[in-house]
Protein backbone atom coordinates (compact mmCIF):
# COMPACT_ATOMS: atom_id res chain seq x y z
CA UNK A 1 0.00 0.00 0.00
CA UNK A 2 2.90 2.58 0.75
CA UNK A 3 4.37 1.64 -2.15
CA UNK A 4 1.18 2.64 -4.13
CA UNK A 5 1.41 5.85 -2.52
CA UNK A 6 5.03 6.48 -3.34
CA UNK A 7 4.64 5.74 -6.99
CA UNK A 8 1.85 8.19 -6.95
CA UNK A 9 3.43 11.09 -5.32
CA UNK A 10 6.24 10.50 -7.89
CA UNK A 11 4.37 10.49 -11.25
CA UNK A 12 2.59 13.68 -10.16
CA UNK A 13 5.94 15.31 -9.36
CA UNK A 14 6.91 14.48 -12.99
CA UNK A 15 3.93 15.81 -14.18
CA UNK A 16 3.76 19.07 -12.17
CA UNK A 17 7.57 19.74 -13.48
CA UNK A 18 6.09 19.25 -17.12
CA UNK A 19 3.25 21.84 -16.94
CA UNK A 20 6.16 24.20 -15.66
CA UNK A 21 8.36 23.83 -18.25
CA UNK A 22 5.36 23.96 -20.89
CA UNK A 23 4.25 27.31 -19.59
CA UNK A 24 8.09 28.77 -19.21
CA UNK A 25 9.56 27.76 -22.29
CA UNK A 26 13.00 27.08 -22.65
CA UNK A 27 15.66 29.52 -20.81
CA UNK A 28 12.32 30.79 -18.98
CA UNK A 29 11.43 32.29 -22.75
CA UNK A 30 7.29 32.38 -23.24
CA UNK A 31 6.79 30.32 -26.23
CA UNK A 32 4.55 32.33 -28.91
CA UNK A 33 2.28 30.90 -31.08
CA UNK A 34 3.00 30.38 -34.58
CA UNK A 35 0.35 32.58 -36.39
CA UNK A 36 1.30 35.59 -33.85
CA UNK A 37 5.13 35.09 -34.88
CA UNK A 38 4.43 35.48 -38.39
CA UNK A 39 1.96 38.56 -37.88
CA UNK A 40 4.70 39.93 -35.96
CA UNK A 41 7.50 39.00 -38.74
CA UNK A 42 4.92 40.83 -41.69
CA UNK A 43 4.31 43.66 -39.37
CA UNK A 44 8.04 44.67 -39.01
CA UNK A 45 8.93 44.23 -42.75
CA UNK A 46 6.31 46.78 -44.03
CA UNK A 47 8.15 49.95 -43.28
CA UNK A 48 10.77 48.41 -45.87
CA UNK A 49 8.11 47.33 -48.06
CA UNK A 50 6.32 51.42 -47.99
CA UNK A 51 10.16 52.58 -48.34
CA UNK A 52 10.94 50.68 -51.48
CA UNK A 53 7.77 51.71 -52.81
CA UNK A 54 7.93 55.17 -52.11
CA UNK A 55 11.01 55.10 -53.69
CA UNK A 56 10.36 53.60 -56.75
CA UNK A 57 7.07 56.22 -57.44
CA UNK A 58 9.21 58.77 -56.94
CA UNK A 59 11.99 58.22 -59.66
CA UNK A 60 9.26 57.25 -62.14
CA UNK A 61 8.07 61.12 -61.09
CA UNK A 62 10.89 61.73 -61.07
CA UNK A 63 11.20 60.57 -65.24
CA UNK A 64 7.55 61.10 -66.26
CA UNK A 65 8.20 61.95 -70.02
CA UNK A 66 7.38 65.66 -70.56
CA UNK A 67 7.83 68.70 -74.03
CA UNK A 68 8.67 71.56 -73.77
CA UNK A 69 7.86 73.92 -76.61
CA UNK A 70 10.39 76.26 -77.60
CA UNK A 71 9.72 79.26 -80.21
CA UNK A 72 13.41 80.54 -81.42
CA UNK A 73 14.43 83.11 -83.67
CA UNK A 74 15.87 80.80 -87.17
CA UNK A 75 19.37 82.42 -86.22
CA UNK A 76 19.25 80.81 -82.78
CA UNK A 77 18.90 77.49 -84.32
CA UNK A 78 22.30 75.77 -84.67
CA UNK A 79 23.62 77.11 -81.03
CA UNK A 80 19.78 76.58 -79.60
CA UNK A 81 20.29 72.22 -81.38
CA UNK A 82 23.33 71.67 -79.25
CA UNK A 83 21.94 73.12 -75.91
CA UNK A 84 18.52 70.78 -76.43
CA UNK A 85 21.44 68.30 -77.31
CA UNK A 86 23.31 69.07 -73.80
CA UNK A 87 20.25 69.52 -71.71
CA UNK A 88 17.92 66.37 -72.43
CA UNK A 89 21.29 64.06 -72.01
CA UNK A 90 21.08 65.49 -68.53
CA UNK A 91 17.15 65.43 -68.19
CA UNK A 92 15.80 61.92 -68.91
CA UNK A 93 12.45 62.52 -69.77
CA UNK A 94 12.42 66.28 -70.79
CA UNK A 95 11.80 66.92 -74.20
CA UNK A 96 12.61 70.40 -75.84
CA UNK A 97 10.41 70.59 -79.48
CA UNK A 98 11.64 73.89 -81.30
CA UNK A 99 9.87 76.19 -83.92
CA UNK A 100 12.11 78.28 -85.71
CA UNK A 101 11.40 81.44 -87.99
CA UNK A 102 11.15 84.62 -87.80
CA UNK A 103 10.31 86.21 -84.41
CA UNK A 104 7.60 88.41 -86.49
CA UNK A 105 5.83 84.88 -87.77
CA UNK A 106 6.29 83.32 -84.19
CA UNK A 107 4.61 86.12 -82.03
CA UNK A 108 1.52 85.90 -84.63
CA UNK A 109 1.37 82.26 -84.30
CA UNK A 110 1.88 82.82 -80.20
CA UNK A 111 -1.02 85.13 -80.88
CA UNK A 112 -2.99 83.13 -82.76
CA UNK A 113 -3.10 79.88 -80.24
CA UNK A 114 -0.48 77.81 -81.00
CA UNK A 115 0.92 76.01 -77.75
CA UNK A 116 4.26 77.64 -76.96
CA UNK A 117 6.27 77.66 -73.67
CA UNK A 118 9.26 79.59 -74.14
CA UNK A 119 9.62 82.90 -76.84
CA UNK A 120 13.37 83.52 -77.84
CA UNK A 121 13.16 86.22 -80.07
CA UNK A 122 15.69 88.18 -82.02
CA UNK A 123 14.24 91.49 -80.89
CA UNK A 124 12.64 92.97 -77.84
CA UNK A 125 9.71 94.28 -80.10
CA UNK A 126 7.65 91.09 -80.74
CA UNK A 127 8.86 89.97 -77.03
CA UNK A 128 7.14 93.53 -75.99
CA UNK A 129 3.86 93.02 -78.39
CA UNK A 130 3.11 89.47 -76.64
CA UNK A 131 3.80 91.23 -72.47
CA UNK A 132 1.35 94.20 -73.67
CA UNK A 133 -1.13 91.22 -74.85
CA UNK A 134 -0.68 89.68 -71.73
CA UNK A 135 0.57 86.68 -72.92
CA UNK A 136 4.21 86.74 -71.49
CA UNK A 137 4.53 85.50 -67.43
CA UNK A 138 5.19 88.63 -65.45
CA UNK A 139 8.84 89.11 -64.64
CA UNK A 140 10.48 86.22 -66.70
CA UNK A 141 11.77 88.14 -69.95
CA UNK A 142 15.08 88.48 -70.24
CA UNK A 143 17.28 90.18 -72.85
CA UNK A 144 20.35 87.86 -72.89
CA UNK A 145 21.90 87.81 -76.16
CA UNK A 146 23.34 90.51 -78.46
CA UNK A 147 23.79 89.88 -82.17
CA UNK A 148 25.65 92.66 -85.23
CA UNK A 149 24.06 93.42 -88.89
CA UNK A 150 26.01 92.45 -91.54
CA UNK A 151 26.55 92.86 -94.81
CA UNK A 152 27.47 89.80 -96.99
CA UNK A 153 28.32 88.43 -100.01
CA UNK A 154 29.02 84.79 -101.95
CA UNK A 155 32.31 83.23 -100.97
CA UNK A 156 35.05 84.00 -103.49
CA UNK A 157 32.48 86.24 -105.93
CA UNK A 158 33.50 89.60 -106.51
CA UNK A 159 31.26 92.68 -105.88
CA UNK A 160 31.41 96.75 -106.58
CA UNK A 161 30.11 96.95 -103.04
CA UNK A 162 32.68 97.93 -100.33
CA UNK A 163 30.18 98.44 -97.44
CA UNK A 164 26.78 99.83 -96.55
CA UNK A 165 26.92 102.99 -98.25
CA UNK A 166 27.26 101.84 -101.45
CA UNK A 167 25.29 99.04 -101.32
CA UNK A 168 22.98 100.05 -104.35
CA UNK A 169 26.17 99.40 -106.26
CA UNK A 170 25.12 95.92 -106.16
CA UNK A 171 22.90 94.32 -108.77
CA UNK A 172 20.42 92.64 -106.41
CA UNK A 173 19.70 92.33 -102.62
CA UNK A 174 18.38 89.78 -100.19
CA UNK A 175 16.62 91.04 -97.64
CA UNK A 176 13.83 89.87 -94.81
CA UNK A 177 10.74 90.98 -94.50
CA UNK A 178 9.48 94.09 -92.62
CA UNK A 179 8.43 91.55 -89.93
CA UNK A 180 11.42 90.07 -89.45
CA UNK A 181 13.97 91.30 -87.08
CA UNK A 182 16.71 91.46 -88.90
CA UNK A 183 15.07 93.20 -91.80
CA UNK A 184 13.65 95.78 -89.23
CA UNK A 185 17.01 96.29 -88.24
CA UNK A 186 18.31 96.71 -91.77
CA UNK A 187 15.37 99.29 -93.02
CA UNK A 188 16.25 101.30 -89.72
CA UNK A 189 20.07 101.32 -90.52
CA UNK A 190 19.32 102.79 -93.99
CA UNK A 191 16.64 104.96 -92.70
CA UNK A 192 19.11 106.45 -90.05
CA UNK A 193 21.86 106.47 -93.18
CA UNK A 194 19.25 108.49 -95.64
CA UNK A 195 19.49 105.83 -98.70
CA UNK A 196 16.29 103.78 -97.67
CA UNK A 197 14.48 104.99 -100.67
CA UNK A 198 17.57 104.25 -102.75
CA UNK A 199 17.65 100.66 -101.66
CA UNK A 200 13.87 99.72 -101.82
CA UNK A 201 14.41 101.33 -105.64
CA UNK A 202 16.71 97.79 -105.80
CA UNK A 203 16.31 94.37 -107.20
CA UNK A 204 15.21 92.90 -104.08
CA UNK A 205 14.54 89.28 -102.64
CA UNK A 206 12.32 89.37 -99.49
CA UNK A 207 13.42 86.73 -97.31
CA UNK A 208 10.44 84.95 -94.95
CA UNK A 209 13.60 84.84 -92.45
CA UNK A 210 17.07 85.52 -91.92
CA UNK A 211 18.05 81.90 -93.01
CA UNK A 212 16.51 82.80 -96.24
CA UNK A 213 18.11 85.66 -96.85
CA UNK A 214 21.67 83.94 -96.03
CA UNK A 215 20.94 80.68 -98.29
CA UNK A 216 19.98 83.32 -101.29
CA UNK A 217 23.52 84.95 -100.97
CA UNK A 218 25.42 81.44 -100.16
CA UNK A 219 23.76 80.01 -103.23
CA UNK A 220 24.74 83.10 -105.20
CA UNK A 221 20.76 83.88 -106.42
CA UNK A 222 21.82 87.21 -105.09
CA UNK A 223 25.38 89.96 -104.84
CA UNK A 224 24.55 90.74 -101.18
CA UNK A 225 22.14 90.04 -98.27
CA UNK A 226 22.05 91.84 -94.87
CA UNK A 227 22.38 89.10 -91.69
CA UNK A 228 23.42 88.61 -88.59
CA UNK A 229 27.16 87.91 -87.89
CA UNK A 230 26.85 84.53 -86.36
CA UNK A 231 24.74 84.08 -89.32
CA UNK A 232 27.78 84.75 -91.80
CA UNK A 233 29.72 82.44 -89.34
CA UNK A 234 27.64 79.82 -89.87
CA UNK A 235 28.66 79.42 -93.32
CA UNK A 236 31.71 80.51 -93.38
CA UNK A 237 32.63 78.77 -96.35
CA UNK A 238 29.86 79.99 -98.75
CA UNK A 239 29.60 83.33 -97.76
CA UNK A 240 32.00 86.26 -96.42
CA UNK A 241 31.35 89.27 -94.22
CA UNK A 242 31.82 92.45 -96.82
CA UNK A 243 31.33 95.33 -93.94
CA UNK A 244 29.75 95.45 -90.24
CA UNK A 245 26.45 97.86 -89.41
CA UNK A 246 27.92 101.22 -87.81
CA UNK A 247 26.55 101.20 -83.94
CA UNK A 248 26.53 105.25 -84.05
CA UNK A 249 23.72 104.42 -86.54
CA UNK A 250 21.70 101.40 -85.49
CA UNK A 251 21.95 99.68 -82.24
CA UNK A 252 22.95 96.14 -81.91
CA UNK A 253 20.27 93.25 -82.31
CA UNK A 254 19.31 92.32 -78.46
CA UNK A 255 17.83 88.72 -77.98
CA UNK A 256 14.99 88.48 -75.40
CA UNK A 257 14.03 85.02 -74.20
CA UNK A 258 10.60 84.35 -71.31
CA UNK A 259 7.79 82.24 -70.53
CA UNK A 260 4.48 82.14 -72.50
CA UNK A 261 1.46 81.53 -70.77
CA UNK A 262 0.71 77.73 -72.10
CA UNK A 263 -2.93 76.97 -71.33
CA UNK A 264 -2.06 73.56 -72.45
CA UNK A 265 0.34 72.85 -70.45
CA UNK A 266 0.33 70.88 -67.34
CA UNK A 267 2.36 71.80 -64.25
CA UNK A 268 4.86 69.59 -64.81
CA UNK A 269 5.44 71.00 -68.17
CA UNK A 270 5.29 74.76 -66.77
CA UNK A 271 8.13 73.63 -64.18
CA UNK A 272 10.13 71.53 -66.73
CA UNK A 273 9.50 75.08 -69.03
CA UNK A 274 11.00 77.36 -66.39
CA UNK A 275 13.79 75.19 -65.73
CA UNK A 276 14.93 75.09 -69.26
CA UNK A 277 14.69 78.80 -69.40
CA UNK A 278 16.90 79.33 -66.21
CA UNK A 279 19.51 76.96 -67.58
CA UNK A 280 19.14 79.01 -70.90
CA UNK A 281 20.34 82.36 -69.13
CA UNK A 282 22.34 81.03 -66.01
CA UNK A 283 24.51 78.16 -66.69
CA UNK A 284 27.55 79.08 -68.19
CA UNK A 285 28.01 76.20 -70.51
CA UNK A 286 25.40 77.64 -72.30
CA UNK A 287 26.78 81.22 -72.89
CA UNK A 288 30.07 79.75 -73.92
CA UNK A 289 28.09 78.14 -76.99
CA UNK A 290 26.51 81.22 -77.79
CA UNK A 291 29.69 83.32 -77.47
CA UNK A 292 31.50 80.38 -79.46
CA UNK A 293 29.08 81.25 -82.37
CA UNK A 294 29.67 84.94 -82.07
CA UNK A 295 26.87 86.50 -79.83
CA UNK A 296 27.50 88.13 -77.25
CA UNK A 297 26.10 88.81 -73.54
CA UNK A 298 23.71 91.41 -72.96
CA UNK A 299 24.71 93.65 -70.85
CA UNK A 300 23.19 97.12 -69.63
Amino acid sequence: MKKRKRLLQIMMAVSLAGGLLSGCGLAGVKAVPATQAASAQTETSKPAQETTTAVQTAKAEETKPVDVYVFIAASLKNTMEKIKENYESEHPGVTIIYNADSSGTLQKQIEEGAQCDIFFSAAPKQMNALKEGGLVEEGTDTNLLVNKVVLIKPKGEKTAVTGFENITAASSLALAGEDVPVGQYARKLFTNMGILDQVMKMEINEGANVTAVLTAVAEGSNEVGVVYATDAASMPDKVEIIAEADKTKIDPAVYPVGLIKDKEASEDQKKAAAEFKKYLTSDESVMKLFTDAGFNKYTE
